[in-house]
């Protein structure tokens, strides 16, 4: 096999059967193309090879798509191609030769004159409204892509490796060393900065670089600096060719400067009416010699497809929303001038928070910055820093497309920040590796010192790329799902971000997030670390900036356009995303036409009145949706079930049918923007091409529905009486053809669909098992077998886990019980392990979303059937916390002293003997599980005998204690210890040691790093220990965090007493009333939430006693008002709490 990457002579040609190769024509950097004779025919060819032997997926996806484009175009003005042939590992694609050779060769040798570059712009123009009508984007024109006969001087184009048949593409943000295209005649919003996406357009502004060349012999924009070019093409105005070259008639100046308009509404909005206007110079330069001025654009009319109709375009302009771009912009300029701030953008969905966002890309490219992004996930909330990681992967790629001299630099750069300890980030961002190389293993350390190291570190890796050269924008979706290990080190870096040029943008959806949620939480910690953070809330447009959109899209005066913004208005309620497709539908249903003697377009508003338009927008979209092709329909609903976004294969394996006819059925939605690819490999199998298509199957194509609200659409069309049936289809085959180790990272995927297609929702039998409830979702389970149930329950399970630890409980309840119904009904006895996790895990989930009822019916259902102690004891655990949060303190503390005897572990009745407390920290650990549990539920004993027995207290300490001396220390001795620290504050001679057992207790949750402690440890210490030896304003920020941590891990009993503490402490400091106050509101809410009703009362009467202080009740020295009414409750809560607790605590 001949190697052309190995070939040092140009000279030396390569062996292609059936050819006769002549002579080489041009040599790339991927490329070489020959001139060749057939030997069968003896025509003359062209033949296109790749250098490399093994070519990449994406070169070769680009072969197949020039070839699959340009067979299809039977139009005169390209290269036609004969045929794509097997060569070696690679294709050799054959095409015609009609003689020609590049403009860009030509020119270098040929000097030509106005006219001469006029005739050729005009056939230029001839061959672009030419590829417009067949819906192809080039995105490649320039001067080496234009083949010209030298005698001739008729002209193709040729190269159309990167074209594309949507009539819109979208650019995400490169490197601009490897963008598609040729940088220096790229349109501004092929650099994916545009916040625009690609079209027809594209390619004028190509050709208006192209034509700036032919006349003035230099490129509009020249630099060996590639973001220096994306700028000039984003921000810079060429000079005027006429300014370089007074021979060029002004005229002519002016139709090559409205080609690269920087905006596409400001170009030619068609190639004849660019036709139209060089033909006018030309005729004119032919008759007189000379080019007099006049008005451009005059036949400038957007034709369709095939002439069929005009081409109606909704301007991609940002509408009604300048305050908040300014708002952006102005950020950023702060942050380019070297400090840090935060900016959230909140909204509903289809808003447009990420177009707002996307203005900042402009000026991150004047400064040279750097733009990266990730995105949270729901069910991905037990993975520390995901999005944020996501985003740091992100910068690698683009700093991995950097020249080696580049990428050395970084290197040192990086290595100088992280030391030894770079392994500790290349654990989270593999790409780095790529970049700094292998590193040394990281010194062992334990508990919180690993995160301290993390975090210290990344601010010096952070650090690296903040800097006045480049600052760094880092945008960050979904920030309500982020996880706690996320906005921790997001409020480290903006409020210690001490080398500035650092720009957060973060979009969350502000309907799903409360007072209490982490993320608001984090965010009054940055503002009250004087940080600055900045909220921008988007809302609807308002009727005016309607109109404004409506008259841009009807090119007519806004008073014209206003009767017809009246009815937009009324159906999309200044919605942008509804507005846009509420006027595609008005067109495409021939509502709204061109009127060529007015020269706008008119509404024929009398017979859309008489229409029955629904108002809902997925309703409506759904109509929409039903005038596409019937294959297309079908397979947009299997699409919508799958989820927003999809892939092929699993679209065919579902419908059983081949990935060709698949992506064919697909095409239609693709064109019309109702899904987009989310990479290239869509084109392996544009145009039903199947061509060496049992490449196919290696490859994934996915896609992605434009909106949610497409999506809803799609699965509206559904049947209802069709839906499980569909889902269940859809989940078996997921489920028969993803491999066993892959299930894992699926398992929402595979178990949503077969859940909701056997509808596994909880209904309780007399025997108290969870049942599937008719005759259909019955007879969908029995096509299950024994194996089939038993894996399907043991995934639910899986499923479930996974949405507990990303404390999506609500979420984590609902697989729960799916699997508890897909069991047998003698799952006792064939499947106990199973059986017996998915009822514990079910106990504790109806708990931790406050169905204390069905917590209590589980747990017992567990009692009765578990086999050994252990397992019962965790059932006893639940049962303990739930009566504790409905006010039931001695039967809380019944089952713990029973629990305890069950152990052989009664309370000790002595304190333990006089030890060193340094000695205690080196005891060993505590293994035996008996012992562990009974150190579990003696802290469980300490909240219901606080409240109701405290003379056990002194008893409970010291057992936990005695248990860590004589059986070794585990995290439960953390609380042990300083649960013992505040028995011994309770004496004035104990202060000093009981101190010094609470400082040991938090060491030990340090060493053990167990953070389903930490709410417990944390409010011991702080509520009742920390005050006798330390400022008690220094309990206000450990108290803060252990509410988040309480609430994440699910100890929701002492996330809410560190709230109720921690608004106690802040009056107690001196903090001002109004926060207090305020603080104390957010709390109660939570409260309510989580119904812990024994501690809802008591700050209902904190709170009461601080409106009084503010003056907002009518007599400051008696309890009522809207927090608490003295007169009303305490008789109630006197009798349900006891008058001795009552009285504690007013």
């Amino acid at each position: 096999m001949t190697t052309l990457a190995a070939i040092p002579d140009s000279n030396l040609l390569p062996y292609i059967p059936g050819y006769a190769i002549v002579e080489q024509l041009y040599a790339g950097s991927q490329t070489i193309v020959y001139r060749a004779v057939q030997e069968s025919s003896q025509r003359p060819v062209v033949i296109k090879l790749l250098r490399q032997d093994y070519p990449t997926f994406s070169e070769l996806l680009q072969f197949r798509n020039q070839y699959t484009i340009t067979k299809n175009l039977n139009i005169p003005g390209i290269a036609h191609p004969y045929s794509l042939e097997a060569y070696g590992n690679s294709y050799a694609l054959v095409m015609e030769d009609f003689g020609g050779i590049s403009l860009r060769d030509y020119t270098q040798n040929y000097s030509l004159s106005l006219q001469e570059i006029l005739e050729i712009a005009r056939q230029i123009a001839d061959i672009l409204h030419d590829i417009c009508q067949h819906q192809v984007i080039h995105k490649d024109i320039k001067p080496a892509n234009i083949l010209i006969h030298p005698e001739s001087q008729q002209v193709k184009l040729i190269d159309f490796s990167i074209a594309s048949l949507l009539p819109r593409e979208t650019q995400e943000i490169k490197n601009p060393n490897v963008l598609e295209g040729t940088l220096a005649y790229l349109s501004p919003e092929q650099t994916g900065r545009m916040n625009r996406g690609i079209d027809y357009r594209s390619d004028f502004y190509a050709f208006g670089v192209t034509l700036y060349e032919l006349l003035t012999g230099q490129l509009p924009f020249e630099s060996h600096d590639p973001m220096e070019l994306v700028h000039c093409h984003l921000a810079k105005l060429p000079l005027a060719p006429h300014s370089i070259n007074p021979e060029i008639p002004a005229i002519a100046s002016e139709i090559v400067l409205k080609l690269m308009a920087k905006n596409a509404e400001d170009r030619y909005q068609s190639a004849l009416g660019l036709k139209h206007d060089l033909e006018c110079c030309l005729n004119q330069w032919k008759a007189t010699g000379r080019i007099e001025t006049f008005v451009l654009g005059q036949r400038d009319v957007c034709v369709g497809v095939a002439r069929r109709r005009h081409r109606f375009i909704i301007p991609e302009k940002l509408y009604g929303r300048e305050t908040e771009v300014a708002t952006l912009l102005k950020a950023f300029e702060r942050v380019a001038n070297g400090s840090s701030e935060m900016m959230l953008v909140a909204g509903f969905s289809g808003i447009g928070k990420t177009a707002a966002i996307n203005e900042v890309h402009k000026p991150i490219v004047r400064q040279r910055g750097y733009f990266i992004k990730g995105k949270y996930d729901q069910f991905q909330r037990n993975i520390p820093f995901s999005a944020l990681m996501q985003a740091f992967r992100d910068l690698m790629g683009q700093l991995l497309s950097e020249s080696n001299v580049q990428l050395a630099a970084w290197k040192a750069k990086i290595l100088a920040a992280v030391g030894e300890n770079g392994q500790a980030i290349v654990d989270v961002i593999p790409e780095l590796e790529r970049i700094i190389g292998q590193q040394p293993p990281l010194p062992e350390l334990s508990g919180s010192a690993v995160q301290n190291r993390f975090n210290l570190l990344f601010q010096k890796f952070i650090q690296v790329f903040t800097t006045p050269e480049h600052p760094l924008v880092m945008f960050l979706d979904d920030l309500q799902w982020a996880d706690s290990a996320s906005l921790n080190l997001l409020q480290l870096l903006i409020c210690e971000a001490n080398s500035g040029y650092l720009f957060i943008l973060g979009a969350y959806r502000d309907n799903e997030v409360f007072p209490t949620h982490p993320l608001i939480l984090t965010l009054e910690q940055i503002q009250q670390a004087q940080a600055t953070v900045n909220t921008i809330t988007l809302e609807p447009l308002v009727e005016i900036t309607v109109n404004q959109l409506v008259a841009d899209t009807l090119s007519c005066p806004k008073e014209l356009a206003q009767p017809v913004t009246q009815l937009v208005y009324q159906k999309t309620q200044g919605n942008p995303f509804f507005t846009t497709q509420f006027l595609k539908a008005l067109h495409e249903e021939g509502w709204i036409q061109f009127q060529p003697e007015l020269g706008y377009w008119q509404c024929d508003l009398a017979s859309v009145r008489q229409l029955a338009l629904t108002d809902g927008v997925v309703e409506f979209m759904g109509l929409q949706l039903q005038k596409l092709p019937v294959e297309t329909q079908e397979v947009l609903k299997l699409a919508a079930c799958i989820g927003n976004q999809f892939d092929l294969n699993t679209l065919a394996r579902v419908s059983e049918t081949s990935l060709v006819d698949m992506a064919t059925n697909l095409w239609t939605a693709l064109q019309e923007g109702l899904i987009l690819p989310i990479s290239e490999t869509y084109k392996f199998f544009q145009l039903n091409n199947s061509d060496n298509i049992d490449r196919g199957g290696e490859i994934v194509v996915s896609y992605k529905f434009l909106h949610d609200r497409v999506q809803q659409a799609a699965y509206s069309l559904i049947p209802e009486d069709q839906k499980q049936s569909t889902h269940f289809k859809i989940g078996q085959q997921l489920w028969a053809n993803t491999p066993e180790a892959e299930r894992e990272g699926k398992i929402f995927e595979i178990v949503n669909q077969l859940n909701y297609g056997l509808r596994l929702t909880a209904h309780k039998t007399s025997s108290g098992l969870l049942n599937v409830q008719n005759h259909d979702e019955i007879s969908r389970l029995q096509e299950l077998d024994l194996v089939q149930r038993h894996e399907l329950a043991q995934m639910n399970l899986q499923a479930g886990q996974k949405a507990k630890a990303a404390t999506a409980y609500e979420t984590a309840s609902k697989y729960f019980t799916a699997g508890l119904a897909v069991l047998t009904e003698n799952g006792w006895e064939n499947s106990y392990d199973l059986t017996l996790a998915l009822y514990t895990e079910a106990a504790e989930i109806e708990y931790l979303t406050a169905h204390f009822e069905e917590a209590e019916q589980l747990s017992e259902i567990v009692l009765q059937h578990a086999q050994d102690l252990l397992e019962k004891v965790k059932m006893y655990e639940i049962k303990i916390y739930f009566y504790i949060a409905q006010n039931q303190m001695l039967a809380a503390i019944d089952i713990c002293l029973q629990v305890l005897e069950f152990l052989g572990e009664p309370l000790f009745k002595e304190p333990p003997q006089e030890l060193a407390i340094e000695d205690l920290m080196n005891l060993p650990e505590m293994l035996d599980p008996h012992k562990l549990a009974a150190m579990r539920i003696a802290i469980a004993m300490v909240t219901p005998s606080l409240n109701a027995k405290p003379d056990m207290l002194p008893l409970i300490a010291y057992t936990l204690v005695n248990l860590s001396i004589q059986f070794g220390n585990s995290a439960f001795s953390a609380f042990g210890y300083t649960f013992y620290g505040l028995v011994l504050c309770g004496s004035p001679t104990g202060i000093e040691r009981g101190y010094r057992f609470g400082q040991l207790g938090l060491k030990l949750l340090e060493l053990f790093n167990d953070r389903k402690l930490h709410a417990k440890v944390i409010n011991i210490f702080d509520v009742f220990v920390r005050h006798w030896q330390e400022p008690a304003r220094k309990t206000i920020a450990p108290l803060r965090e252990a509410i988040q941590v309480g609430l994440e891990v699910g100890d929701i009993e002492y996330a809410c007493y560190n709230a109720t503490s921690y608004c106690n402490y802040l009056f107690f400091v001196g903090e001002t009333l109004e926060r207090v106050n305020q603080q104390q509101q957010k709390y109660i809410d939570m409260l309510l939430k989580f119904k812990q009703e024994y501690q809802i009362y008591f700050a209902q009467i904190c709170r009461q006693l601080v409106l009084n202080l503010m003056g907002a009740a009518e007599d400051s020295l008696i309890l009522v008002g809207e927090s608490f009414d003295e007169r009303k409750m305490l008789p109630i809560l006197i009798l349900d709490f006891g008058q001795k607790e009552v009285y504690s605590r007013v």
